[in-house]
């Protein structure tokens, strides 16, 4: 992780008003999203200086939501993340460069104890605002793409017209707001 600036600022995550979402293909046909409910996170900011900036994050592996209790239970399961065994997926960073109008956030993204390098790509950073609460805040979008068999992640059926039940590749999207720490 790089060591912050003097012009880095300290954001904690505001999971009330943040997500983490995903996006995987069934069946061949359609997009199934999900969240997680539980998350936390940190970022060190440095608009000045990005390689000055790191994120890190946690999500509990438990608290995912499909709309579907009989999926979510499966996706609990050692088929899919193992959430007893395995009750987080961590994300830390490694480094932060600008590009263009936003960031590539290149880090190490752990599943089922898997660990591989993956890159945010980190857009819509708005400016600062103050919250009528006394709090200044920042909001952003983050998007990427994995291989879940990468984490171990292979459970599948395969399809009587050919295909696999579960696409191997899902995206993931992050919004977040972020809490200036005082």
């Amino acid at each position: 992780m790089t060591t912050a600036t003097n012009t880095a600022t300290r954001w904690t995550i505001d999971t009330s008003h943040s997500s983490v979402g995903f996006s995987v293909r069934h069946m061949m046909i359609t997009n199934v999203r999900g969240e997680f409910k539980k998350f936390a996170g940190e970022v060190v900011f440095d608009r000045e200086n990005p390689a000055g900036s790191s994120v890190s994050a946690t999500v509990e592996i438990g608290s995912i939501h499909t709309r579907e209790e009989q999926r979510d239970a499966h996706l609990r399961s050692a088929d899919f993340f193992d959430a007893d065994k395995f009750p987080t997926m961590t994300f830390a960073s490694k480094r932060v460069v600008r590009t263009g109008d936003g960031y590539d956030v290149v880090g190490d993204l752990t599943i089922r104890d898997q660990t591989r390098e993956v890159v945010l790509k980190v857009e819509d950073v708005t400016d600062e605002q103050a919250d009528p609460w006394g709090n200044t805040r920042v909001g952003a979008s983050a998007k990427t793409k994995i291989r879940r068999s990468e984490f171990g992640i292979t459970w599948n059926a395969l399809l009587e017209l050919g295909g696999a039940m579960v696409g191997d590749e899902v995206t993931i999207n992050v919004e977040v707001s972020l809490v200036k720490q005082k």
